[in-house]
């Protein structure tokens, strides 16, 4: 499957005292990577699909760190799909600065229906969104 890039400079909010991105903000930096992905082929992590609300919570979400970012770095994050269920997706992240690996990354997600109360029932990823999702990059 083909690898989706994003491009993020670290800003100053981004890093702790040592001017090192603190680790947490990796996981802000994947979520928005994956939105940008799902953007980018007309999906997203909530919408409406044919007519019903849906979600994809996370239910797993994993990082390992190479080596440190630091203030004004420009990281590329990749996305790439690592595997579609029945019910979800784990995506695969890697990042990298000039090239160097920085940190690699998982998330997966449940398709989830919710209903008028917010309340998530997990179900079948839809045939459509599965091959939007599956889809050209």
């Amino acid at each position: 499957m083909s690898i989706f890039r994003v491009s993020r400079r670290m800003e100053f909010c981004d890093t702790d005292m040592a001017g090192i991105v603190h680790f947490a903000n990796f996981f802000r930096f994947m979520e928005s990577a994956e939105c940008a992905f799902l953007r980018s082929r007309g999906l997203g992590v909530i919408l409406d699909w044919q007519g019903q609300a849906m979600s994809f919570p996370r239910v797993s979400a994993t990082c390992d760190y190479l080596t440190p970012a630091k203030f004004e770095d420009v990281l590329d994050v990749d996305v790439a799909i690592e595997r579609v269920g029945n019910k979800s997706i784990t995506y695969a992240f890697q990042f990298s600065r000039d090239g160097e690996a920085i940190a690699r990354g998982k998330v997966t997600s449940v398709c989830c229906r919710v209903n008028g109360e917010g309340k998530l029932e997990s179900i079948g990823i839809p045939a459509g969104y599965r091959h939007k999702l599956e889809g050209a990059a």
